[in-house]
């Protein structure tokens, strides 16, 4: 019995080919973790059509490799041809990866990066579970490495989506910011702040008379009963509403901002190159964005009852820094776009009536505590 043992091992390599694997996939990865830092400008940058083009070898290896490892299996050293030619491919499109960051602003570089990661990590993915079909004798090889082949060319064809320069890049993530500000926009305004004159207490939505009967009403009313704690006050509605009407004006702020970044990529024509020299106040632009985009969510977060004021205060703060900041940026990047200052200046007013909302609450509450004493 041992020996019949020991030679199932020895035809199942005996995890010989895993451990040749881990220092393939151990290479990769201190390669992988050089693209972390930023390329030096001197250097002479390499266009990401190259990038693609290692790219679609690395899927050709792929398909190459998913047929050796799901169909009759050669010998233990044809494995490993296989492992270190798919590598030396896989290692040659970091290094063209990272040629390709010359010039890259952290927007740009980030994209790169992770772009290139899920074609390594899909690489790994696809080795990893032909060694370990292998290993193990799986009956289901044939079928279960193909379709991690796929994961391998469907990274390797998303490498034609990453933005061709620092502009498209920043544009993107902009972008991102509007498609987050749009869904807080949306959960904000399903708050129960309206009037309750908008409803009808004996109808439905829809128009239909209500026949619920009075013992169901009885106990939805007790459920509702449940949430008073949930419930809006006056002011905490009146808060609620001026919040919505900052999100939806940040929401135009980004939506402008877009615009901008766009008619800067629009009057050079998207040559190659172009507005580089403006990568730092863009991304300085986007960073603003961004910080405006956090503590609007955190002042979504904070109309909920009880209302902390005080939070609310410190992000209109620092929401009115944002604004100043991107002020700034846009006037280094030129030109006076007087839509994105239109939208600045409607958002500043909305925060200023906010402010002006939680100070009448803060001189209720601390009327209404006199009153008590």
């Amino acid at each position: 019995m041992s020996k019949k043992g020991g030679r199932a091992k020895k035809a199942a390599g005996g995890g010989e080919l895993s451990r040749f694997l881990d220092s393939h996939i151990q290479t990769i990865t201190d390669t992988f973790q050089m693209m972390a830092e930023a390329v030096p400008g001197s250097l002479e940058r390499t266009e990401w059509s190259e990038v693609v083009k290692f790219g679609d070898q690395v899927s050709r290896q792929a398909t190459v490799a998913g047929m050796i490892w799901s169909g009759d299996l050669p010998n233990v050293e044809t494995l490993k041809e296989n492992i270190v030619a798919y590598f030396n491919i896989l290692q040659g499109f970091l290094l063209v990866c990272h040629g390709s960051m010359v010039g890259a602003g952290p927007t740009l570089h980030k994209s790169i990066c992770g772009y290139a990661k899920n074609v390594v990590d899909s690489s790994f993915s696809l080795f990893k579970h032909a060694v370990s079909a292998y290993e193990s004798r799986s009956p289901d090889r044939n079928t279960t490495v193909p379709q991690v082949t796929g994961t391998v060319w469907e990274a390797c064809a998303a490498l034609k989506k990453v933005p061709a320069s620092n502009c498209i890049a920043i544009g993107r993530a902009m972008t991102q910011i509007g498609v987050c500000l749009k869904d807080i926009l949306r959960e904000m305004k399903e708050l129960p702040i309206g009037d309750s004159s908008d409803s009808t207490a004996e109808k439905s939505t829809n128009g239909v008379v209500d026949t619920t009967s009075c013992s169901d009403r009885d106990e939805v009313s007790s459920d509702l009963d449940m949430d008073d704690d949930d419930d809006f006050t006056e002011e905490e509605a009146a808060v609620a509403k001026l919040v919505v009407t900052v999100v939806s004006d940040s929401l135009a702020v980004v939506k402008e901002a877009i615009r901008f970044i766009t008619g800067l990529l629009k009057s050079s024509g998207n040559k190659n190159g172009a507005n580089e020299d403006k990568v730092e106040p863009m991304e300085k632009l986007l960073s603003h964005c961004k910080e405006i985009a956090g503590q609007v969510n955190d002042l979504g977060a904070s109309v909920y009852p009880p209302q902390d004021a005080s939070e609310m205060k410190l992000a209109v703060k620092r929401l009115y820094d944002g604004i100043n900041g991107m002020r700034k940026e846009i006037g280094h990047l030129g030109g006076s776009p007087a839509s994105v200052f239109a939208a600045l200046e409607g958002f500043e007013k909305c925060l200023g009536s906010l402010e002006g909302e939680l100070a009448d609450d803060v001189v209720n509450d601390m009327e209404n505590l006199t009153l008590s004493h």
